[in-house]
């Protein structure tokens, strides 16, 4: 059953929330059938977050991540083994992709390959300019009373 949202009255209501909105819809859209590989996301700090992929039997070279406008991409493409005789295979080795949406200022701060996990670890790095800052409240000379400036007009006949 695959339910649909109708953000027509949030539009008319709100101004510059184009994106989120976009967001939103894709994420309905683009929901993938399978999420296979299984994926953790964690919040690690502040700031900070992690994106855990289990990827058992891929290789680092087999592995691929891509950042670009805040779409990060995983994509994982095992090189063919031949049939060695397996009776029962169950380590999927199948291609895949996962697309993560990050937030703006949200950048990769590196990742790691171990024990069959791939971790990808994120930051959030709010610019200078775009944090709160205190505004000094200046005090200026007081204002003396002065009679009210008057508009001079032609008297009517």
């Amino acid at each position: 059953m695959a339910t649909s949202y109708d953000y027509a009255p949030l539009f008319r209501s709100s101004v510059g929330f184009d994106r989120v909105f976009n967001l939103l819809e894709n994420a309905q859209r683009a929901r993938s059938i399978s999420d296979w590989p299984p994926y953790d996301i964690v919040k690690t700090g502040d700031d900070g977050y992690r994106i855990s992929i289990a990827v058992a039997g891929f290789a680092q070279g087999d592995l691929d991540l891509t950042f670009q406008s805040n779409l990060l991409t995983v994509t994982g493409k095992k090189q063919e083994a031949a049939n060695e005789g397996y009776l029962h295979r169950g380590i999927a080795g199948r291609p895949f992709e996962h697309r993560f949406e990050l937030a703006d200022h949200v950048r990769v701060n590196g990742a790691d390959l171990s024990n069959g996990l791939l971790s990808i670890d994120l930051v959030r790095e709010i610019p200078e300019e775009m944090k709160p800052r205190k505004i000094t409240i200046e005090s200026g000379p007081t204002l003396t009373s002065a009679a009210p400036a008057q508009i001079e007009a032609q008297k009517a006949a």
